[in-house]
């Protein structure tokens, strides 16, 4: 009997069932498309920003200790100790491998340039390299894939021209040299001597706009540095920090157990820059507080916009439902006040309203839901240029939004229905 009427009352209000789902799936669609963003959106922003640069900087422990006690930049060639080559490849096997997106590491030298004998540093590094890791596996790292937005004048470097090199646009212009150009590079103690191949200019903005990036293995022959390197550039997809990492950037040790198994299985970078500690040896991680800091505000102001947006919607939907129910209420009073006349408790009609509401919010739930998934897709192939998974944890949120909407939209027609007297609406009082 009470499905019966449940379904006569929908066929009756046909055009209040299509204004309820319809403000429902409005709410919900952009509350969809909101919390599946949100829920992927750390990973699609960090890895949007890691195309800006390094987040750590690894030096080797004593270089570290210059840098700290007297301002020394350990990566300028003023230290004598050096990271081995071989054992970058390490850094892929930590517990939180898969967040390095890319690493570099660098060996510079001075040298001479040109026939004027222009002094400038020249930095080894890798452009696009080819890793085989301790693993077995095979990753693609270097230059290329940190530094993606140089602005390249020619085409990058790569390993398997030895002698081609990519010149700073300021130093170019100095040189008076662009792609094609041939260029005599003699080291500091005029020992070494070569010429090398311009590949392809750039423009950072920075300090390299003044160096000579050569390949890695060039400057190693030139230094007499086989196999090492001065410092490695790490872009790694990080945690926004907060009070925990913290404190375990300042001293590991001080945490309490349960707190280093949660800081160490989270991807703070403090926890990354110390498990790359942990592989390497006799390293010094050191994250660049700027670049982390500013992602991780990015980061939060980002997701805080994106649940009040979900949050104004859903309360948007609730306002509009609870005029409707209101107004059809008190369209139906004749009928309600029928209702109890014949003995209807205040509960059976509290249900049987609260039922409709619900099937009508339902339809428009589950339109709006679908709607949502495309509009996420949308919004990811717009900011961030890439696909938004849809999550599997908006579903059971989604359908407590749906009934908790529905419940509060109908408080305040159900509290107008309690104080229905049938004697008033019957009798026209």
């Amino acid at each position: 009997m009470f499905s019966g009427m449940l379904v006569s009352a929908l066929r009756r209000q046909k055009r209040k069932v299509l204004m309820i789902a319809l403000t429902m799936a409005l709410g919900i669609s952009l509350a969809t498309a909101m919390l599946n963003v949100v829920m992927d959106v750390e990973s699609k922003i960090s890895q949007e920003l890691k195309t800006y640069g390094a987040n750590l900087n690894v030096v080797p422990r004593g270089a570290s200790m210059l840098g700290e006690l007297y301002g020394i930049d350990s990566g300028a060639g003023v230290s004598d100790r050096f990271i081995a080559e071989d054992a970058l490849g390490k850094m892929k096997t930590i517990f939180w491998a898969n967040n390095i997106v890319a690493f570099t590491p660098y060996l510079e030298h001075t040298v001479s340039l040109g026939e004027n004998g222009i002094q400038s540093v020249m930095v080894g590094t890798w452009f696009d390299k080819r890793l085989v890791l301790p693993t077995g596996d095979t990753i693609e790292t270097g230059m290329r894939y940190m530094k993606a937005w140089w602005d390249v004048s020619g085409e990058w470097a790569n390993e398997s021209m030895p002698d081609g090199v990519m010149v700073g646009s300021v130093l170019a212009q100095r040189l008076r040299i662009s792609r094609g150009d041939r260029l005599r590079v003699t080291s500091s103690d005029g020992r070494h001597d070569t010429w090398v191949t311009v590949r392809g200019t750039f423009y950072s903005g920075g300090a390299e706009d003044e160096q000579l990036f050569v390949p890695l293995q060039l400057v190693q022959e030139m230094t007499g540095h086989a196999g090492l390197v001065q410092r490695v550039e790490v872009s790694a997809l990080t945690t926004p920090d907060n009070e925990l990492s913290r404190r375990a950037a300042e001293d590991p040790n001080s945490l309490s157990r349960k707190e280093w198994d949660t800081w160490y299985c989270t991807a703070y970078i403090s926890a990354i820059a110390y498990q790359i500690e942990e592989a390497l040896g006799n390293v010094k991680a050191k994250p660049l507080l700027q670049f982390s800091e500013s992602e991780g505000a990015i980061l939060g102001k980002v997701k805080l916009l994106m649940l009040l947006l979900t949050v104004l919607s859903v309360a948007c939907s609730a306002l509009a439902i609870s005029n409707l129910v209101s107004m059809n209420v008190m369209e139906r009073y004749t009928e309600i006040g029928l209702m109890k006349a014949l003995g209807a408790t205040n509960v059976a009609i509290s249900f049987l309203v609260l039922a409709e509401v619900l099937a009508m919010s339902a339809i428009g739930g589950l339109s709006g839901y679908v709607a949502g998934l495309g509009l996420a897709q949308i919004v990811g192939h717009t900011v961030f240029g890439v696909s938004v998974s849809p999550n599997v944890w908006v579903i059971p949120v989604i359908v407590l939004i749906v009934i908790t909407v529905s419940v509060c939209g109908s408080l305040p027609a159900l509290r107008a229905l309690l104080s229905l007297e049938p004697t008033r609406v019957l009798h026209g009082r």
